[in-house]
């Protein structure tokens, strides 16, 4: 019997830990639903000279690649269920994110990633800084490369409560870097099992 067990891999960028917090509860909540989960933080893409003007940005990047490592292709065909998680940046994904989707060139021509489980997570400054346009802008690529896009819907109480979207787990960080609320990190939970669940389905059909 074939193993109907879903792969689940969480990629994300951040660069002060409110992405990091909700991958993290992404990444539970499919434990929680019985994946086998990797959870990965893609590479910064500028010099150790730009970040030095954001205090603390080069030591918590070091910090998460030790922790987390970097993603690759390989792993991407190894999951059954992929998870994008970015920081908002002018209403669309961080380009550290887009680069590593953008390098998935060779699994599309191969037709790999077709029929696989995908879905979006995000963190902006504020109520209207781009949330749900960052998540629609992400389920773009993943038309494009085959993907199952797999949003949240209504299908968790706290989302009709106003915490995270439809198209996506979310949280709103301010200028402090606020991290997500016990609501949102809810919702990111949810959003993992939901995703494996998916996941285990289409792996169980083919």
């Amino acid at each position: 019997m074939a193993d109907s067990k879903a792969n689940v891999l969480v990629v994300f960028y951040s660069r002060d830990g409110s992405v990091e917090a909700l991958a993290k509860a992404v990444a539970e909540g499919a434990r929680a639903a019985g994946a086998e989960v990797r959870l990965r933080r893609v590479l910064d893409i500028v010099s150790s000279a730009v970040m030095a003007h954001v205090p603390g940005w080069e030591d918590r990047s070091k910090r998460m690649v030790a922790e987390y490592g970097a993603p690759t292709p390989a792993e991407v065909e190894w999951a059954d269920g992929i998870v994008f998680g970015t920081p908002t940046r002018f209403g669309n994904s961080s380009a550290e994110l887009k680069a590593f989707i953008d390098s998935l060139g060779g699994l599309w021509f191969q037709g790999k990633l077709n029929g696989k489980a995908a879905g979006a997570f995000t963190s902006t400054g504020g109520p209207h800084g781009g949330n749900e346009t960052t998540l629609l802008s992400l389920y773009i690529p993943m038309a494009h490369l085959g993907f199952i896009i797999v949003p949240n819907g209504y299908t968790h109480a706290k989302l009709f409560e106003g915490h995270g979207t439809p198209y996506g787990s979310s949280s709103i960080s301010g200028q402090k870097s606020t991290p997500p609320t016990a609501d949102e990190i809810e919702v990111a939970k949810h959003q993992g099992a939901r995703i494996t669940q998916v996941a285990a389905a289409l792996k169980a059909a083919r």
